[in-house]
């Protein structure tokens, strides 16, 4: 199962600079039985955590965690003098997840704790000295107390763990603070005294205070303190821990020592502790001589090292190995090309098969959904709920929001009521779109996004509007003109799920009211995608099995089908794009295990081949082929109309 990106940090700029335009050729090779391969679609990896250092010999090096499609899979050490790089394996499989903090300690070890794995990087020796197992998952915070011993306090459920490296020992607490929602724990400090105290987030802020010796956790806010949003707390350099309850009001911050909690008083004077932790944007630039690693750019493959003394400027080559960005979905552009965004890092990508080349370039976001409409490509991304327009005629330049000639141009966003799209709905006739998805950290139920392209103004339906405690994930529009949703019972990031089963629903776009609903298949979590065929008859998926067929006017099911024993589940993505509907009107369904056909006089499912390779997300059909992606790489399947 995928874990949910975290933290709204996502955005921000994880390298100094990017190159410009990237073009390449994709070598395209047939697999046998209808497949092609055309490559990896961002080639490229991204850094989870970066430190200025010295190794054994005092000399100045990089460390970085290097993450890609399989996660976070190496450390890569590079020399600050002379860019040499050596790329060290984690001691243990990153199974999708990767580092969400680190931490370099006051004894020059590098830690992080991701896939239930504690472990200590010694640039010294240039290798993996600790790792351990631990319950699960990944910290969103790391620090270290006054005796040097590394703590770690980790997502979904306050796991802590501690590692004193002077006597080997290490501790698994196992989870110690228990809601029935998804915690984020991205502050974690230490007091004088050893009492351990992380605020967590995101659907109801706390600040928990744990003891060491007893391995027992206190919540330290009251419930009525709670709000929507993260506790917070550093440690300062009289020995105490100060903190709020994530609103920052002076009344709300507070001091905690040995395990109690007062009235914060004034901080006026008080500086922090130094201490070199953060998220997985952790870019810790000067080496101990002084020295500032000004830039790290695994895009390019260099550093740049600048030397504040002499005003030097070194920019030096590295390199590292990658399988290449996730792939979030693709679709056919109206330049006769295949284009999406991939994740990690956020770059827009364009496969031309009658050329047989790539180009790759850097773009706004996280292009999680995406649709052709005319003669424009439209984006809906994460984070923020953001809608762009693309003129692939016109040349492509860096998006800025407020910049009208801009390509891509910015249209709108909308978070909180959307943060994280899952559909972009383009209306046949072309007037306009909706956008559709979850909403912002630490909330439960979504909104809608309607883009009028004639008077290029933005309409917000707000999630009190819509099913109550759901998200809209698949949209399709019905004969009358009006939206068949499909919704989803998962909150915002880090939100509480309150609603029991997903729902359909049919919405009046002229009024933007919600006409009927109904939970049409008792204990469905999420109705993940939806299509049209002739006669307004709408095909669907729920929960990645369950195949369904919705007659609009009757508002009834007409044929169910569980497909998942002889067929196996979907493909799946934020943007999932199950079904291809050919220009012939033929209707084909993406399984995690190949492309298939459905009849749509008798509803049945044919798989007509099985894929070399699990397709993740779904795509688009173009020139009587589907395209599709695995991981980081693009795939299509060349389909035989009947």
């Amino acid at each position: 199962m995928r874990i949910p990106i975290l933290s709204v940090v996502i955005l921000s700029v994880f390298v100094v600079f990017f190159a410009s335009d990237q073009y390449a050729v994709a070598a395209t090779e047939a697999l046998g039985k209808g497949y092609f391969h055309h490559g990896v679609a961002t080639p490229v990896s991204t850094h989870r955590g970066v430190v200025a250092t010295v190794d054994g010999e005092g000399r100045n090096v990089v460390l970085a965690w290097l993450y890609d499609c399989r996660g976070g899979y190496a450390l890569l050490m590079m020399d600050a003098e002379t860019g040499k790089s050596d790329q060290i394996a984690m001691p243990f499989p990153p199974g999708g997840d990767g580092p969400y903090a680190s931490i370099l300690s006051s004894k020059n070890r590098f830690y992080t704790h991701f896939n239930s794995h504690f472990t200590e990087f010694d640039p010294v020796s240039r290798a993996f000295m600790f790792t351990a197992a631990t319950a699960p998952q990944m910290a969103m915070g790391m620090t270290e107390d006054d005796a040097g011993v590394i703590w770690s306090v980790t997502y979904p459920d306050s796991g802590v763990v501690s590692y004193d490296p002077a006597s080997g020992v290490f501790k698994d607490y196992g989870h110690v603070y228990k809601q029935n929602w998804r915690q984020y724990q991205r502050d974690v400090a230490a007091d004088d005294t050893g009492w351990i105290y992380f605020g967590i987030g995101t659907a109801a802020s706390q600040i928990i205070a744990f003891d060491p010796r007893t391995g027992t956790a206190k919540p330290m806010l009251a419930e009525a303190e709670r709000v929507k949003g993260s506790g917070v707390v550093a440690r300062y350099m009289d020995g105490r821990v100060y903190g709020h309850n994530g609103t920052g009001a002076q009344d709300a911050w507070y001091q905690f020592y040995n395990g109690e909690r007062v009235s914060s008083g004034d901080l006026a004077g008080v500086q922090k502790k130094p201490v070199i932790t953060g998220s997985q944007g952790l870019f810790h630039s000067v080496f101990p001589d002084g020295k500032h690693l000004a830039a790290l750019d695994l895009v390019d493959r260099v550093i740049v090292v600048e030397d504040p003394g002499t005003g030097e400027s070194k920019k030096l080559d590295i390199d590292y190995t990658s399988e290449g960005a996730d792939i979030m979905g693709v679709a056919a552009s109206p330049d006769g090309t295949v284009c999406g965004g991939t994740s990690f890092p956020m770059h827009f990508f364009s496969f031309n098969p009658e050329t047989d080349t790539w180009t790759n370039r850097e773009c706004y976001g996280q292009w999680n959904t995406v649709a052709r409409q005319g003669d424009r490509f439209f984006v809906g991304g994460y984070g923020g709920g953001f809608l762009l327009e693309w003129d692939p005629s016109k040349e492509w330049t860096a998006m800025e929001k407020d910049k009208p000639d801009s390509n891509p141009l910015f249209l709108a966003e909308c978070t909180p009521v959307i943060h994280r799209p899952h559909e972009l709905l383009a209306y046949p006739n072309g007037t306009g779109l909706v956008l559709a998805g979850t909403p912002g950290y630490g909330y439960t139920g979504g909104g809608l996004l309607f883009w009028d392209r004639k008077t290029k103004t933005a309409t917000v339906v707000e999630p009190t509007s819509m099913p109550p405690d759901q998200s809209t994930v698949s949209l399709a529009v019905l004969p009358d003109g009006s939206l068949l949703g499909g919704t989803t019972t998962s909150p915002g990031t880090g939100g509480e799920r309150k609603a029991t089963e997903a729902r359909l629903y049919i919405l009046n776009p002229a009024t933007k009211k919600i006409e009927w609903w109904e939970a049409v298949f008792p204990g469905v979590q999420e109705y993940i995608d939806m299509c049209v065929v002739d006669g307004g008859i709408v095909y669907g998926i729920a929960d990645c099995r369950l195949l369904f067929v919705f007659d609009a006017v009757q508002r009834k099911i007409i044929h169910q089908e569980d497909i998942s024993t002889a067929f196996g589940v979907t493909c799946y993505q934020q943007g999932p794009r199950v079904f291809v509907l050919s220009p012939e009107s033929s209707l084909y369904m993406l399984l995690r295990k190949g492309v298939a056909r459905i009849e749509l006089s008798t509803h049945a499912v044919t798989l007509l081949a099985e894929s070399p390779v699990p397709i993740r997300a779904g795509g688009d059909m173009l020139n009587g082929r589907i395209y599709f992606s695995s991981g980081s790489h693009l795939y299509s399947y060349q389909v035989q109309e009947k």
